[in-house]
């Protein structure tokens, strides 16, 4: 088997309008499509990284909250950037606030971390 890329990262949100607005209004994700799902009583967001990678966002008002960035599973998502400093002006310009930047302790490349309204970790990397 040939796995040849990520076709798209699957997010769990609990507020529609929260997360529109950080993803779509605040991260600049352009939306693809959404769909109620009536049988499943939630959302589906399709957002768009790029050509060939997709971001879907279901947002569930009953969805269990994350018991830590730690605990099996996700971790958090990484996005690579041309600059974390510029980056972090701008998230911080948009009212994200972002942890100090670092340095990666294997690449040595600034990188830091932010949350999205559920505080999943979301990290951007040079």
């Amino acid at each position: 088997m040939q796995l040849n890329r990520i076709h798209h990262i699957a997010i769990i949100a609990s507020d529609k309008d929260k997360a529109l607005d950080f993803y779509v209004g605040k991260l600049g994700f352009p939306i693809i499509r959404q769909n109620f799902r009536p049988d499943r009583n939630d959302w589906k967001i399709d957002l768009s990284l790029n050509d060939h990678t997709e971001l879907e966002i279901f947002v569930r008002q009953d969805a269990p909250t994350r018991p830590s960035p730690e605990a099996c599973g996700l971790r958090h998502l990484a996005f690579c950037v041309d600059s974390v400093e510029e980056s972090v002006r701008e998230l911080e310009a948009a009212g994200i606030e972002c942890e100090p930047i670092r340095r990666d302790s294997f690449t040595d490349k600034p990188m830091t971390f932010f949350h999205d309204p559920d505080n999943l970790p979301i990290e951007i990397h040079e």
